[in-house]
């Protein structure tokens, strides 16, 4: 038997919290009946900051819990994807998240509770980047 989707989204927001990536949000999809039963949407400061975040998210999951991504998008350092089936990551530099919004297009959708560090919360100057 395989990995609970709960769980396996539990140690992404782990990992992306580990790789400090900021204001991770998980999306409860399970009632929604979407093409998955969570969403993970964190970002980084940076291009190399959202690859460094999307790797270590894959990498963790790869090692604890033995699960790899079905498929991988975005590598160019603005965007990552990294889909596990129950699971979908998305890993933005933050002001394309912003653009995107995809918290917005989940609205109705309720949000895991998830105990972020200080470090892991967005600043004033992360929220009003520039592109």
């Amino acid at each position: 038997m395989g990995v609970k989707e709960t769980e396996l989204a539990l140690a992404a927001v782990e990992a992306a919290i580990e790789k400090k990536g900021l204001q991770p949000t998980l999306l409860d999809l399970r009632r929604e009946g979407a093409y998955t039963d969570y969403i993970l949407v964190v970002s980084g400061r940076s291009d190399r900051h959202v690859q460094s975040v999307a790797d270590g998210i894959a990498r963790a999951l790869r090692d604890e819990l033995g699960r790899k991504p079905i498929s991988t998008e975005g590598s160019d350092g603005q965007w990552a994807l990294l889909d596990f089936g129950e699971l979908v990551v998305h890993v933005f530099y933050h002001p394309l998240r912003e653009f995107y919004d995809l918290e917005g297009l989940w609205s109705d959708a309720p949000r895991v509770p998830i105990d972020v560090p200080a470090d892991s919360q967005l600043q004033y100057s992360d929220a009003y980047g520039s592109l």
